[in-house]
């Protein structure tokens, strides 16, 4: 049984793999980021027992570490760590260089690489250490996306935050190989997440739908089977990978 800090877990892609983490009988840390309701309504979805919801601004270096101490607290200890937390692509945060005044691009660059990128390396910083002064192995999956090398002319906030995050996966991946833990990135394209929805079912959903020559797009689900295998015990050779999970929208 491992027990799991999975970040962003109140719906979407996270909600999914902490159930999936739970049905292989792990005990999960929940974490939501501001809606704690529905981080409940994970909660309940989780099987087995010893489960614990925990919410903060990960963002803020001192909530991250309050988060990540309340979950040791209650599951005992942390060794797997899901980085899905994350602000994604929408009309609030559309910012396309040629579109958007001065502040505007500021502000959410900031934000964007404050919660998509700098709060994962900072909540990976005290679960590794924390697993290293235990002498316990352990991994770490980080939850990327296609955008990183695709690039997002629309959001490019968002594409450089997941590409430093790949490359944070690997560099990680090197130095904490001595201490037996493993870290991988999974990267989607488009997933059908509930604040999704409403894209797929408007007038962009077919092309959407078309970007992948299986004419869909992803499941929650099926993001959440790959991070159940990267962190398994047999998938520490898999340490360092990105896991390309686009239905063969995007190949590189």
């Amino acid at each position: 049984m491992a027990h799991a800090l999975v970040t962003g877990a109140s719906r979407g892609i996270g909600r999914a793999t902490a159930i999936a983490l739970s049905t292989r009988g792990d005990r999960i840390a929940v974490h939501y980021g501001s809606d704690r309701a529905a981080a409940e309504e994970t909660l309940a979805c989780l099987h087995g027992d010893g489960h614990h919801l925990v919410g903060g601004d990960l963002s803020d270096p001192a909530v991250a570490a309050t988060v990540v101490d309340e979950a040791t607290a209650a599951l005992g200890s942390i060794d797997v760590l899901v980085n899905n937390a994350a602000i994604a692509p929408s009309p609030a945060t559309f910012h396309r260089v040629d579109a958007v005044d001065y502040a505007t691009w500021q502000q959410i660059w900031t934000r964007m690489l404050d919660v998509d990128l700098l709060a994962a390396a900072n909540v990976s910083y005290l679960v590794a250490n924390a697993l290293i002064r235990a002498g316990a192995s352990g991994s770490i999956v980080n939850v990327g996306s296609r955008g990183a090398v695709r690039g997002e002319p629309d959001f490019p906030a968002y594409g450089a935050a997941k590409a430093g995050l790949h490359a944070l996966g690997q560099s990680l991946a090197v130095s904490l190989a001595p201490h037996g833990i493993a870290v991988a990135t999974v990267s989607p394209g488009f997933v059908g997440t509930e604040r999704q929805q409403s894209k797929l079912d408007g007038v962009e959903g077919d092309s959407v739908r078309a970007q992948s020559p299986f004419g869909r797009v992803g499941a929650p689900e099926e993001v959440a089977a790959a991070v159940v295998y990267l962190t398994s015990p047999e998938a520490q050779w898999a340490s360092g990978a990105v896991l390309d999970l686009n239905g063969a929208s995007y190949l590189r």
